[in-house]
Order: C-alpha cells, then sequence, then structure tokens
C-alpha cells in the first residue's frame, strides 16, 4: 500500500473525510485512481486509510483511522454494510423503502444504496468506490437477496472525478415497478428514471410530520414530483395542487393518486413553478391554508450562493403572499451550499420583502436514514422549516 503525507492535519484529525490536493505533500498524479493509500503526517505519524483521485480536487477519502485495519477489502466492506443495515433496524425497523448506506454518514465514502421493497438501487459517485464496485454488488446480493439491483451511476459527481455516466439492470428485471407504503400511502417508484433514486427518502419524516399538522384546506405543493408530498396531505382530507414541469413526474403523480384513490382530492399540473407563482400572484389573492415549497438544489458550488439566495427569496416572498393568515408554508432547501443560518436570514427577508409576519414552528433536516456526520458539515444538507404565516 502506498503513503502520502498531508501538510495540514487540524480539519482532518477534527474528523472530516475529505482531503484536498492542495493539503497533500505528494504530488497525486503519481498515484493510480481508485488506488488505497495510507495517510501520514508530516513527522510520519499515522492518521488514516482512503482512496485516492489524482483527477478529483477532493483527492483522498478517508475509509478508517484504524491503523490495525489496513486491510480495505471484502471483509472491510462486509462489516461496514452490516453496521449500516443494523442501524436502519435499530432506528427504522423493517421499512419497504429507506437509505440502507449514506456515503460518507456510513463512513463508506462514494456509495448510496436505496432500498424500494425487493429492489436495490447502488450508486458508485466515486473512483475509489467504482474499483470495488463487483465486490459491494456481491455483499448486498449476498446479504438481502434483492430480486432487482439497478445501478444509478448518472450523477454529476462521477463526472467530476473522472467517470462515465451510466445506468444498468444487474440482477432481475423492472417489468413490475415497486410499490411502497410510506405511513399508509402508497407509491408506485421507478428506480431506473427520475431524479435521485427514484423516490425523495430524505423528506419522509417531514412529510408525515406536516401531514399530522394539516387537517383540511387548499395548498400548493410546488415542485411536486411524483406527488409525495401531495398525496399525504390528501390522505388528511386536504385538497391539494401539485405543480412540476416534468411530464414524466406529473403522469407519475397522477397515478400514484389514483393507486390510493385520491384522485379527487390530489390534483397535477405541469406547469414551471415560477410562471405558475407570478400568474397566482397578479390574482392578488390570499387564498392558500398551506403550500410546500421543495426545490431542487438552486446552488452546486460556492459560486452560486448569492444567485441561489435570490431565487429562493423569489420564491418563498411569491409563496408568503398567497396564504391566508394562520397558513402553513413547508419550504426546504436541498443545497449543503445553504448553511441553516443563510436559510433562515433568507426567510426573514422573504417575509420583510412580502409584507407578512412569520413563525418558525419547526426546522428539520433529512431523514433518520442519512445520518449526520457533525465533523463533516457537507452531510446535513436538507433544511425544512415549518412557517407560520401572520
Amino acid at each position: 500500500m502506498q503513503k502520502i503525507h498531508l501538510k495540514r492535519t487540524k480539519r482532518i484529525n477534527d474528523g472530516h473525510l475529505w482531503v484536498f490536493s492542495n493539503e497533500l505533500y505528494e504530488n497525486p498524479k503519481k498515484y493510480a485512481s481508485g488506488s488505497i493509500v495510507e495517510l501520514y503526517d508530516m513527522k510520519d505519524a499515522f492518521i488514516g486509510i482512503g482512496y485516492i483521485n489524482p483527477q478529483s480536487l477532493i483527492s483522498v477519502r478517508i475509509l478508517t483511522r484504524d491503523p490495525d485495519n489496513i486491510g480495505v477489502d471484502k471483509e472491510f466492506f462486509s462489516r461496514r454494510i452490516k453496521d449500516a443495515l443494523m442501524l436502519r433496524e435499530k432506528l427504522l425497523g423493517a421499512r419497504d423503502a429507506m437509505r440502507l448506506i449514506y456515503s460518507e454518514g456510513d463512513f463508506l465514502p462514494g456509495l448510496i444504496a436505496d432500498k424500494y421493497k425487493n429492489c436495490l438501487v447502488l450508486q458508485f459517485l466515486t473512483a475509489g468506490m467504482e474499483a470495488m464496485k463487483e465486490t459491494i454488488i456481491n455483499l448486498f446480493d449476498e446479504m438481502l437477496v434483492p430480486e432487482v439491483i439497478i445501478l444509478r451511476n448518472d450523477g454529476r459527481s462521477r463526472t467530476l472525478e473522472g467517470l462515465a455516466l451510466h445506468k444498468e439492470i444487474v440482477k432481475g428485471n423492472l417489468n413490475t415497478l415497486p410499490v411502497i407504503n410510506e405511513d399508509g400511502i402508497l407509491f408506485e417508484i421507478n428506480p431506473y428514471e427520475g431524479q435521485k433514486t427514484g423516490f425523495f427518502l430524505d423528506q419522509r419524516e417531514n412529510r408525515i410530520a406536516l401531514k399530522n399538522l394539516i387537517k383540511g384546506g387548499k395548498g400548493l405543493d410546488l415542485f411536486c414530483y411524483t406527488g409525495a408530498w401531495s398525496i399525504h396531505l390528501a390522505s388528511a382530507g386536504a385538497e391539494v395542487t401539485g405543480i412540476d414541469e416534468s411530464e414524466k413526474a406529473v403522469a407519475q403523480a397522477k397515478k400514484n393518486a389514483e393507486i390510493n384513490n385520491l384522485q379527487d382530492k390530489a390534483k397535477f399540473i405541469k406547469d414551471d413553478v415560477f410562471a405558475f407563482l407570478k400568474s397566482e400572484s397578479q390574482k392578488n389573492e390570499q387564498g392558500y391554508d398551506f403550500i410546500v415549497l421543495d426545490p431542487p438544489a438552486f446552488v452546486k458550488s460556492s459560486s452560486r450562493i448569492k444567485e441561489a439566495l435570490k431565487a429562493y427569496r423569489e420564491l418563498n416572498g411569491i409563496c408568503m403572499r398567497l396564504m391566508k393568515k394562520g397558513g402553513i408554508l413547508a419550504t426546504s432547501s436541498c443545497s449543503y451550499h445553504i448553511s441553516r443560518e443563510m436559510f433562515i436570514d433568507m426567510l426573514k427577508v422573504s417575509a420583510r420583502d412580502s409584507g407578512r409576519r412569520i413563525r418558525l414552528l419547526s426546522l428539520s433536516s433529512q431523514s433518520s436514514d442519512h445520518p449526520i456526520l457533525l465533523s463533516m458539515p457537507e452531510t446535513e444538507y436538507l433544511k425544512c422549516a415549518f412557517l407560520l404565516i401572520e
């Protein structure tokens, strides 16, 4: 195993798992992409073991800090996967759908694993995990014996790693799509298409919390995707209109409403959300009892934060103006570049601009099967606020 030295170690010693290229003493280009390296400080004291990619700004991602556990092999990955599965069993018990592996949050940087009934979706996001792909697929097949295994290796992060984008079914078929039960609501999932791995598992606990808060009334679900928020709220007696610009997503949302016999309560429209809100705001009515605002990540890098905050302010300000007094706005940001403090400040400015007073009922993050590593702020990306609009 090759050695490499760090010029600066404080952030790493505090528990962060990413080593950037300018923190390395040696030239990372001397190392093979995806190869395992031992990390040392400049006094040659052991720090950890990780994999390296000379093509990436994040040159090394740490897998272990145990000097006695230098074999990053099948047994190593077997232990890590078993630990993650045991945590989900403790947190969630038996569920139709959950995130089984959350990358750095489960000390397996670059690996995502999602379960939808008997279908397993894997994402290998980095060169180091790509190098262990066959081993990891075989381990999951042995442990879970899923009927279907899908690789969704089509995320932007693979491009940054110098990896090709592709999707494939490596076991079974999708002739019948999985239908999951989330708190009594059924959703048909297409794990081969659409955003993420076919469903937003990270908002599960927030959806259920809002359903328990909203008992009837009329509202909107903006950027509704396949209708998860809408259908939960409709099941509680609300009348919801979901808006999304994706024709496929709207078609799936309508189907999910029909599966639950809620098509009279949950309606879906294909439209651009900004255009829809502009049209609604011109009516100058405060007619909605609740609005769900769950947009995609507006910012992919720190250089776009200012632009993203402007878009968030515009959307939230319009939503606040459209709501009845005493209405509830459930608003989210899924970009880790937008901190909690930035998010709250943005909401305060939106309220000022809209002429409304707001009270924060709750501020939460992603579901518990997306564990947050406190030494890595990047692992906490989701902010979801429930606001009372005055």
